[in-house]
């Protein structure tokens, strides 16, 4: 809104305050109550600042959590810092508002993809001094950041935790051709027989997987499958996805709550 002050013999006589084609008349009183609500605003988004700053921001925000999600709320702020706590509660506080809420799936598919793809990609090699590793979601957000594999596995565990079941979900191994480079996304499919849908940290646009032509995908696994892919639809069952062994790591951490701590801070 824009004010227009009239102001006769140094005095504030009356203000107008427009708003869209109606203009109203407010008298001195209610330009020094606005005026003090203006400044409320500022000052309360400076104490947030400040809280959030020395760490008691997200134990306020994680008091509206379970005694489960508050518990590792807390440890990630041991471990990791204020800013790593804050982002494991806006997570979790996604999850229960999907569940409160009872999201569908295409709800359930944009938000998450839209939440994580928030976050900052970086190699492994930097992050974690290790050519190849699969963080948890916790230690991805917790460290605020990872490479293509860390995104979709954040992915794939939320969309479960938010009632989409294991055998609509693929993790898919895939060549980005754009990049000349291996990546991984999540395929979600809404029936056994139907096209996927992508999630994607490159392409931020949920798309069918016949529309994504700069992918060639080599193989698809979920929580109990491994598939060789020969085309972007189901591809040929290879087994149990226990033989891949950087999943099974994974799943122990994260079945654990264990959390490795990257050799890069992120949030300095």
């Amino acid at each position: 809104p824009k004010r227009k002050h009239m102001i006769t013999g140094g005095d504030l006589r009356q203000s107008r305050l427009d708003i869209g084609y109606k203009t109203f008349t407010i008298s001195p009183w209610s330009s020094t109550i606005l005026a003090n609500f203006r400044r409320f605003q500022c000052a309360l988004l400076l104490l947030l600042g400040a809280l959030l700053t020395v760490g008691i921001y997200p134990t306020i925000l994680a008091d509206v959590l379970d005694a489960k999600d508050r518990q590792l709320a807390d440890l990630v702020q041991e471990k990791y810092g204020s800013r790593a706590a804050r982002r494991v509660i806006d997570w979790r506080l996604l999850v229960q508002r999907a569940r409160a809420e009872k999201w569908n799936q295409q709800q359930a598919l944009e938000a998450t993809n839209r939440f994580f793809n928030r976050q900052i990609f970086i190699d492994d090699i930097k992050l974690w001094g290790q050519p190849d590793y699969w963080a948890s979601p916790v230690e991805f957000l917790a460290a605020g950041g990872g490479d293509c594999e860390d995104f979709s596995i954040a992915k794939y565990f939320t969309l479960r935790e938010m009632g989409l079941s294991d055998e609509s979900m693929r993790l898919i191994y895939v060549k980005a051709i754009r990049y000349n480079q291996f990546h991984m996304v999540v395929a979600n499919y809404a029936t056994p027989a139907s096209m996927p849908v992508i999630l994607d940290n490159l392409d931020p646009t949920i798309k069918p997987a016949n529309l994504r032509t700069d992918l060639i995908p080599i193989y698809s696994f979920n929580g109990s499958h491994l598939w060789l892919m020969k085309a972007k639809g189901q591809g040929q069952l290879a087994g149990n996805s226990d033989r891949l062994s950087l999943w099974t790591d994974l799943q122990k951490r994260f079945n654990t709550q264990h959390m490795n701590r990257p050799i890069l801070n992120l949030d300095n």
